[in-house]
């Protein structure tokens, strides 16, 4: 059975944040005492007012900043192939073809295109994208920026994809149907996601986690479970479940803006 269908409590552990703090120039704490669990399959959002630490939390687990104290530590390691990222901004590059982009995590490992075309076109085929492959990101609306991103992120089926707030710039249509893609991709390909939100509906319709972060400092004030079974679709949006759900993560979230110090 894959990880993802398992029940939250029986999944394999995938990595370890413990005791995690990270203070910049000397004495600004941006994270304190943050310990996580992150199991495989999960669906992990990170919910919290702006400068909770949300996004820092997600650089230091991606390795691109270290804690001041604390661990993270891979179950069984890390490997090179373990991480894919998708930032606020798709972050294109505007002189190559979307196919071209979405090889960036191969060229950078050696590998020809030839040698992963395949890889390529599998993964713009999930996102929706195959028809555009020859297409340079001028062309493309936000959305498809977007889903150029997410393939690009996932091309080399990676345990772990950090998003960090990716959909937030999108109009509502665009975002609810992104969410929708994300949850059938996430599905597909079997991966664990943590992403990072300030939208209460949004972190109840995709996680099964929700992680409530509170500001100055940065830290963890509440974990909730969102016991939805997926798929997910539009009929849960309407659902008096997902509004109980969704009342209780405002509720959390208010509690998070009122313990900022």
């Amino acid at each position: 059975m894959p990880p993802q269908d398992l029940p939250l409590g029986q999944r394999p552990r995938l990595l370890d944040v413990s005791h995690v703090e990270k203070t910049f120039n000397g004495d600004v704490v941006a994270l304190k005492d943050l310990s996580l669990e992150v199991n495989e399959g999960d669906f992990i959002s990170l919910l919290g007012p702006s400068g909770c630490g949300k996004s820092t939390a997600l650089r230091l687990i991606s390795g691109l900043m270290h804690p001041t104290s604390g661990r993270i530590n891979w179950s069984g390691g890390q490997g090179a192939d373990d991480l894919g990222i998708v930032f606020q901004e798709p972050t294109l590059m505007p002189w190559a073809t979307v196919a071209e982009n979405v090889w960036l995590p191969f060229r950078l490992r050696g590998q020809s295109y030839v040698s992963v075309r395949d890889e390529i076109l599998e993964a713009l085929k999930l996102v929706g994208l195959d028809k555009f492959q020859n297409a340079y990101p001028r062309e493309l609306s936000g959305g498809m920026k977007m889903r150029v991103a997410i393939a690009r992120a996932m091309v080399t089926h990676p345990r772990l994809i950090l998003m960090d707030e990716p959909f937030a710039a999108l109009d509502e249509i665009t975002r609810f149907k992104l969410n929708n893609d994300l949850l059938e991709l996430k599905a597909k390909i079997g991966c664990t996601v943590i992403f990072v939100t300030h939208s209460v509906f949004e972190s109840v319709f995709l996680s099964d986690r929700i992680i409530v972060m509170a500001a100055r400092p940065g830290r963890v004030i509440r974990e909730l479970h969102v016991d939805a079974p997926y798929p997910r679709h539009e009929d849960f949006r309407t659902s008096a479940e997902y509004a109980a759900f969704t009342r209780q993560a405002s509720e959390a979230l208010h509690d998070a803006m009122g313990e900022a110090a």
